[in-house]
C-alpha cells in the first residue's frame, strides 16, 4: 500500500489539574495544528483529567487524556477523530508473526537512508540502507511501525498483515532550519533566539554559482548587501550587514568556518591610479563543500566574537556524512561567462575633431577615441596605420575583444557515518578562463570533515580545508595603464581589431590613442604579467568530553595559514615606461606574503533543568589568538636586457620588508534561561586584551542581552501557530588593527617606533613613526590613550508563522550608534608633529528588515515556495573630527569629484561641482557661451542604498524544479566615469543635440540672455567637467538567477544500479535588468570593493552574464 500521512514531530507542553478535554484539545490545536473532530456530547460528558506533559507527541497526549475514558481516537492527516469505544469481542487466536520488508522515500521519490524503523511497543528497530530499504523478521500481524528520520515528520504505519510496504515521508515543516549554529559554534533552536539570524542552504549557493561564493548571498538575506569588483573571476566582494557599520570599517563581516575564524583580507585592490583586484579570503571557498551559511546580522548575535565582529558574522558549516549514510557523490558544473554590453552610444557621427573626420594617420591616432567628426556616411577614412577603412558604424568592439569565458568545476566526495562517528572527504578542481584573454583561475580544494566517538563520553572532531589557487594575469582596473578595457571608448567607426596583436615586430606596444598612459589592450592581454598564487590551510581539531548528560568540556585548536606569491611586470616596450636611454618596462614586484592566525579555545557548558519550569544553558570559556604577518618584496626599474623579467635584470633595485605579530587573550560567557518554553532570556559577554594596546589601556568588553516572548503559547487562534516578539541590546567595538600599513587604529599609532628608511646621499636614514625624509616630513604624534570605537545597537523584532507554517514573517527594527571613531587631527608643525589620531567620530544607522516566506500552493505533485526580503537603512554622520570637516574618501581622477563623510549627512556622500546659477536659478555662461562651473563641491547623495532586497520563487512539479531570483536596489547614487568620458568624447546620445547648429543657452553674469553659440564639442566637454552631470541613479531591479532542473531517481534508475539519484540543472546568473536608471553602464559596476570607492564607476571590466549546466550523481555504495 502507499502511505503518505503520519503523526507530526511537533510536540505538546501542557499542565493542568481537573481540566476539561475541550481545554486540552484546544492546546493541542494551538501548538500542533491538529484539529479534534467529534460529536460535542462525547467530550461534554467526559471526565475531567489531570495531565502534565512536556515535549510530548500528539499521540502521547491523546493516550493520556483518554486512558480512563470510554472513548477512542484515530489520526487522519491533521485531524483527530474521536468515537465511542466499541464493545470488545472475544479475542481470536493471534495470527503467526510475519516478515516485513519495505522501502522508504521522500516526496520526490528519492530513498531516505538511515531512517529508523521501529516496531511500536517492542525493542525491535532497524535502519534503512542507502536505497531506503529495510526488513524486519517475526513481526506481529497487526504491529505498528514507527518511522523517524531527521528533517521528516514522524510517521506511524499499521502493518495490517502486509509483508511489503512502500512508505513516503513528508518533510517536517517545523524541523526545517529549526536548529541554527550561533556564535562559537553553539547550536540553538531558532525559535528561542532573541535576535535575527538567517540561514542559506548550500544548494542555493552551488547550482548557479559565482567564483566568489559571497556574491551568491545577494538578494537572499534581509539586511545584507553584497557587490563585487568588476575585476575578473575571483574578485573580492563588499559585504555590508545593516549598512555601513562605521567610518573606519572595511565593511566585511567576520567569517567563521566550522568554528575557525577565517581571514577575509583583500589582497591588492585598485584605486584612482589603477591596480588589480587580487581577491579576498572568502573567494577561496568551494561552494560544493558548504552545507549552510548562517548570517548573524546584529551585534547581539555576534558579540561573543568580541571586537572583531562589529561588522557582523557569517558562519559557514561544511558538509559532513550523516549517521547510517554511505556517500559517493560527484558534482560537475560548467558555466560560460559572456561580456554584457550596457552601452547605448550614438552612431550618427564618427571619429574626428570639431566636425571633421581625420585626414592623416597622425590625426587618426589622436582622434580615435573622439567622436566629434562628421556624419558617418560609409566613405573611406584613414586610420593610425595609414590604411583606409569605411567611415561606418561599428558596434561590436566589446563583443569581439572579449571572449567567452568557461568555468569547469568538478567535485568528488566520499563519506560514511555510523553510531561511533562519520567522515566526509572531498576533492575539487576549478578551471576558469576569463573573458579577458590569457587570464583566469585554477583552484584545487581538498576538504575533510570527520568526527569520532572515542568513548561514550569523549568525542573528537577534525576539520581541514586545503586550497591551492593560481591566478593568471589579473587585469588592471580604473586607470589607463595596463587596463584591457580601454577599447570601450573608441569612436563609433573604429574597429578594435585593427590594433592587433598590440605589438610591432620589435615586441613594442602599438600606440592606439592620444594618451601614452592608455595602454593598447591587445598589448596588455598578450604581454602584461600579473600572476598571483595562494596556498592555504584552514583547519581545526576539537575534543568534547561529556561528564554527564548536562555538563561538558570542550577544547579546540584552529589555524588559518596563507602563503601568497605575487609577480607583477610592466613588460618591455610599454610606451609610457621608456626612459631617456630607450630602456623600458618595470619590475613592479615579486612579493611573498605569509599570514597566519591561530586560535586556542576552551569551553565548559551546562544544559540543565533548574526547576520543572526553568531551564539553563550556559557556556564559559577562554581564547588565545595569535596573528602573524610577513611581507617581502623585491622590485626594480627598467630592464637591462629586454624581455628578461628577473630581479637581477633591472637598472635599479628596491626591496621592502614588514613583519607584524599580535596576540589577544579573551574570556567569555553565554547564559540562556528558558521559562516554560515561552519566556527566553540570554546574555553574553567577552573581554579581549590586545597586545597592540598599552598595558594600562589594553582591554575591550563586549556585552549583550537579548530576550524573547512566545506569545502564541497563550493564544487560541485558528491561523497563527507560532508568534514571538524579541528584543536585544549589545555594545561592541572595532578591533585594533595594526599591521604593516599602520591603519589609524593600529598598534603603531599608540607608541613611538623607529625604522630604517630610504638612503639619503647613499646613507640609510632612520625613520620616526614611518617618516623617513627628516628635512620635510614630520611624524604623527602617538596617542597612548587611543582605543577603538564603541558601537551600541538595539533591535526589536517579531517572528510569526501562520497556517501550519505555510506563511512566515520575520521582521526587525534596529538602531545603532558609534562613538569615538578614530580620525586624524592636524597639529601645528611647531609641536614637532604634523598630526595625531583622536577618537571624535560618530555615526548612526537605523533600519527595518522584513523576511517573508510562504508556500502558496502545496499539492501532491506540485509545490510553490516563495521568499521575499526587504531592508530599509538610513545612516548619518554625526561627527567627523573636532572641527566637523569633510573627510575625503575615494575619487576617479578625471571626474573632478569624490566621495566623503560629511557631518549631518548620509555617508559616503558624493560631492561634485555644480553649475553657477544666478539668483533666479538660471545657469550662468562665460564669454564663449559655455556654462561656468561652481567653485565649491556640493553633496549630491550617498553611494549606499536605502532600500534593497530580493524575491526568490521555487516551483516543484514531480521531478521537475524551476526557480528564479529577483533582487532590487534603491536610493543610492553613482559617480560615473563612463558618463564623463562619453560626454567628453562625443559618444553619449545627449551629444547629438546641437551638432549642426551649435548650442546657445544660459544667461551672462549680468543676467542677460546668452547670445553666443558654442560648438557641440566645446559645450559637452565643458559640462562633462561640471561633475554633477556624472552623478547617476543607482536604482535597479534585476533578474539575478534562473534554474531549471530534473531529478532522476527511484524507478527511473531501477535498471541503472550504479546510481541512487541524478540531478541535472540548467542555470543562468546575472541575466538582465528589469529596470535601471543609469544609461550606458551597469549600476553595480565597481573597480574596487572597498567602502572607500563604493559608488565610483569607471573603466573596470564589463559585467558578465553566465549560463551553465550543473549535474549531480549520487552513487550507490
Amino acid at each position: 500500500m502507499q502511505v503518505s500521512a503520519g503523526v507530526s514531530s511537533q510536540t505538546i507542553t501542557f499542565s493542568g489539574k481537573n481540566v476539561s478535554l475541550e481545554k486540552v484539545f484546544n492546546a493541542i490545536y494551538k501548538q500542533s495544528g491538529y484539529l479534534v473532530f467529534c460529536d460535542y456530547s462525547l467530550i461534554k460528558d467526559a471526565k475531567k483529567v489531570n495531565i502534565h506533559v512536556r515535549d510530548a507527541s500528539v499521540q502521547a497526549v491523546m493516550d493520556e487524556c483518554l486512558k480512563d475514558q470510554p472513548l477512542t481516537y484515530e489520526i487522519v492527516d491533521k485531524t483527530i477523530i474521536i468515537e465511542h469505544k466499541k464493545a470488545v469481542a472475544e479475542p481470536a487466536p493471534a495470527p503467526p508473526p510475519i516478515d516485513v520488508h519495505g522501502r522508504i522515500t521522500n516526496d520526490k521519490g528519492e530513498p531516505v537512508p538511515a531512517a529508523t524503523v521501529a516496531v511500536k511497543g517492542t525493542s525491535k528497530v532497524v535502519a534503512t540502507n542507502d536505497n531506503g530499504e529495510f526488513s524486519l523478521n517475526g513481526v506481529d500481524d497487526h504491529a505498528v511501525l514507527v518511522i523517524t528520520s531527521i528533517g521528516y515528520e514522524r510517521t506511524e504505519i499499521s502493518v495490517a498483515g502486509q509483508t511489503s510496504l512502500s512508505i513516503q515521508l513528508k518533510v517536517g515543516a517545523a524541523a526545517i532550519n529549526e536548529i541554527v549554529v550561533t556564535a562559537l559554534g553553539i547550536s540553538k533552536e531558532e525559535r528561542k533566539l532573541g535576535y535575527a539570524v538567517t540561514t542559506v542552504g548550500g544548494e542555493q549557493l552551488s547550482k548557479a554559482r559565482e567564483t566568489n561564493v559571497a556574491l551568491s548571498l545577494g538578494g537572499q538575506v534581509a539586511g545584507l548587501t553584497v557587490h563585487g569588483a568588476n575585476g575578473g573571476p575571483g574578485s573580492s566582494a563588499r559585504i555590508l550587514l545593516r549598512g555601513m557599520p562605521s567610518m573606519n570599517s572595511g565593511g566585511s563581516p567576520l567569517f567563521i568556518i566550522n568554528g575557525v575564524p577565517m581571514d577575509n583580507t583583500q589582497r591588492g585592490s585598485s584605486g584612482e591610479w589603477g591596480g588589480s583586484d587580487n581577491g579576498d579570503g572568502i573567494s577561496n571557498i568551494n561552494p560544493d563543500d558548504i552545507e549552510t551559511m548562517t548570517v548573524l546580522k546584529g551585534q547581539a548575535a555576534s558579540a561573543l566574537y568580541g571586537a572583531r565582529a562589529s561588522n557582523g558574522v557569517i558562519i559557514i558549516t561544511t558538509k559532513s556524512a550523516k549517521k547510517g549514510q554511505a556517500l559517493v557523490e560527484y558534482n560537475g558544473n560548467a558555466q560560460w561567462d559572456k561580456a554584457a554590453n550596457y552601452t547605448d552610444f550614438q552612431y550618427q557621427y564618427g571619429q574626428g575633431i570639431e566636425g571633421v573626420k581625420p585626414s592623416t594617420a597622425a590625426g587618426a591616432l589622436s582622434s580615435n577615441r573622439f567622436a566629434w567628426g562628421s556624419k558617418l556616411d560609409g566613405s573611406s577614412t584613414i586610420q593610425y596605420n595609414g590604411q583606409n577603412y569605411a567611415y561606418s558604424p561599428f558596434k561590436d568592439n566589446i563583443k569581439n575583444f572579449y571572449q567567452t569565458g568557461p568555468t569547469l568545476t568538478n567535485t568528488v566526495s566520499v563519506g560514511s557515518g555510523n553510531d561511533r562517528g562519520s567522515f566526509r572527504l572531498s576533492a575539487s578542481r576549478l578551471n576558469n578562463t576569463s573573458i579577458v584573454r590569457n587570464s583566469g583561475i585554477d583552484r584545487t580544494t581538498i576538504n575533510l570533515n570527520a568526527t569520532q566517538k572515542i568513548t561514550d563520553r569523549l568525542n573528537v572532531t577534525l576539520f581541514g580545508n586545503y586550497i591551492d589557487e593560481q591566478d593568471h594575469n589579473r587585469p588592471q582596473l580604473s586607470d589607463g595603464p595596463g587596463n584591457p578595457n580601454n577599447f570601450q571608448f573608441l569612436a563609433p567607426n573604429v574597429d578594435e581589431r585593427i590594433f592587433q596583436p598590440g605589438q610591432d615586430s620589435r615586441g613594442y606596444e602599438i600606440v592606439f590613442s592620444d594618451d601614452n598612459y592608455v595602454t593598447n589592450p591587445w598589448f596588455v592581454v598578450n604581454n602584461w604579467i600579473n600572476t598571483t598564487g595562494r596556498k592555504r590551510l584552514i583547519g581545526a581539531i576539537s575534543a568534547k568530553y561529556n561528564f554527564t548528560d548536562w555538563l561538558y568540556l570542550m577544547g579546540r585548536g584552529g589555524v588559518d595559514k596563507e602563503d601568497d606569491r605575487i609577480f607583477n611586470v610592466t613588460p618591455t616596450g610599454t610606451n609610457y615606461s621608456f626612459n631617456s636611454a630607450g630602456e623600458s618596462g618595470q619590475f613592479n614586484g615579486l612579493t611573498t606574503l605569509t599570514t597566519q592566525e591561530t586560535n586556542w579555545d576552551i569551553l565548559a557548558g551546562v544544559s540543565h533543568k533548574l526547576t520543572d519550569d526553568l531551564h539553563l544553558d550556559a557556556t564559559v570559556g577562554g581564547n588565545i589568538r595569535t596573528n602573524n604577518y610577513e611581507y617581502v618584496q623585491i622590485n626594480g626599474s627598467q630592464f637591462i636586457i629586454p624581455f628578461l623579467y628577473t630581479p637581477s635584470n633591472v637598472l635599479s633595485f628596491g626591496r621592502s620588508y614588514y613583519v607584524y605579530n599580535k596576540e589577544i587573550h579573551s574570556g567569555f560567557y553565554s547564559i540562556d534561561l528558558n521559562y516554560k518554553d515561552y519566556l527566553l532570556l540570554s546574555t553574553t559577554g567577552r573581554y579581549d586584551a590586545f597586545s597592540t594596546l598599552p598595558s594600562n589601556n589594553r582591554g575591550i568588553f563586549t556585552p549583550s542581552v537579548s530576550g524573547g516572548f512566545i506569545f502564541s503559547h497563550f493564544l487560541e487562534n485558528t491561523s497563527l501557530n507560532f508568534g514571538k516578539i524579541r528584543a536585544a541590546y549589545a555594545q561592541t567595538s572595532g578591533e585594533p588593527i595594526g599591521g604593516p600599513n599602520n591603519t589609524n587604529s593600529g598598534a603603531y599609532q599608540t607608541n613611538v617606533y623607529y625604522g630604517v628608511g630610504n638612503a639619503f646621499n647613499g646613507t640609510p636614514v632612520g625613520t620616526l613613526n614611518g617618516v623617513g625624509n627628516v628635512e620635510n616630513d614630520q611624524p604623527n604624534l602617538p596617542n597612548l590613550f587611543l582605543k577603538p570605537f564603541t558601537l551600541t545597537e538595539i533591535e526589536v523584532g517579531t517572528e510569526l508563522k501562520f497556517y501550519n507554517n505555510r506563511l512566515g514573517i520575520d521582521a526587525d527594527y534596529f538602531t545603532r550608534k558609534t562613538k569615538n571613531e578614530i580620525q586624524q587631527a592636524s597639529l601645528s608643525p611647531a609641536t614637532g608633529y604634523t598630526s595625531t589620531y583622536v577618537g571624535t567620530g560618530s555615526t548612526q544607522n537605523n533600519g527595518v528588515e522584513v523576511q517573508i516566506t510562504g508556500t502558496p500552493v502545496k499539492l501532491r505533485d506540485f509545490t510553490w515556495n516563495i521568499s521575499f526580503n526587504y531592508t530599509h537603512v538610513t545612516n548619518k554622520i554625526l561627527q567627523t573630527d573636532d572641527a566637523g570637516k569633510r573627510l575625503t574618501l575615494g575619487t576617479y581622477r578625471p571626474l573632478n569629484a569624490n566621495t566623503a563623510f560629511i557631518k549631518g549627512m548620509a555617508g559616503p556622500q558624493i560631492i561634485a561641482y555644480d553649475y553657477t546659477y544666478d539668483t533666479k536659478g538660471n545657469i550662468i555662461v562665460d564669454g564663449s557661451g559655455l556654462p561656468v562651473r561652481a567653485s565649491t563641491l556640493t553633496p549630491f547623495g550617498s553611494v549606499l542604498p536605502t532600500d534593497y532586497g530580493g524575491m526568490r520563487n521555487d516551483f516543484t512539479f514531480k521531478n521537475i524544479n524551476f526557480g528564479f531570483l529577483i533582487d532590487y536596489n534603491y536610493g543610492n547614487k553613482i559617480l560615473s566615469a563612463t558618463n564623463y568620458y562619453t560626454l567628453y568624447r562625443g559618444l553619449n546620445k545627449l551629444t547629438l543635440a546641437g551638432r549642426e547648429t551649435g548650442i546657445t543657452t544660459g544667461v551672462t553674469a549680468t543676467g542677460a540672455q546668452n547670445a553666443v553659440s558654442a560648438t557641440a564639442q566645446d559645450y559637452y566637454q565643458r559640462i562633462a567637467t561640471i561633475s554633477r552631470n556624472n552623478v547617476l541613479s543607482g536604482d535597479y531591479i534585476k533578474l539575478r538567477q534562473v534554474t531549471l532542473g530534473y531529478t532522476f531517481s527511484g524507478k527511473q534508475l531501477a535498471n541503472i544500479r550504479v546510481f541512487e539519484a541524478i540531478n541535472v540543472s540548467l542555470v543562468g546568473r546575472n541575466l538582465l535588468y528589469i529596470s535601471k536608471k543609469s544609461p550606458n553602464i551597469d549600476p553595480e559596476s565597481n573597480f574596487a570593493s572597498s567602502v572607500k570607492y563604493a559608488g565610483i564607476e569607471g573603466t573596470s571590466l564589463p559585467s558578465t552574464r553566465t549560463f551553465g549546466i550543473n549535474v549531480n550523481f549520487k552513487f550507490k555504495k
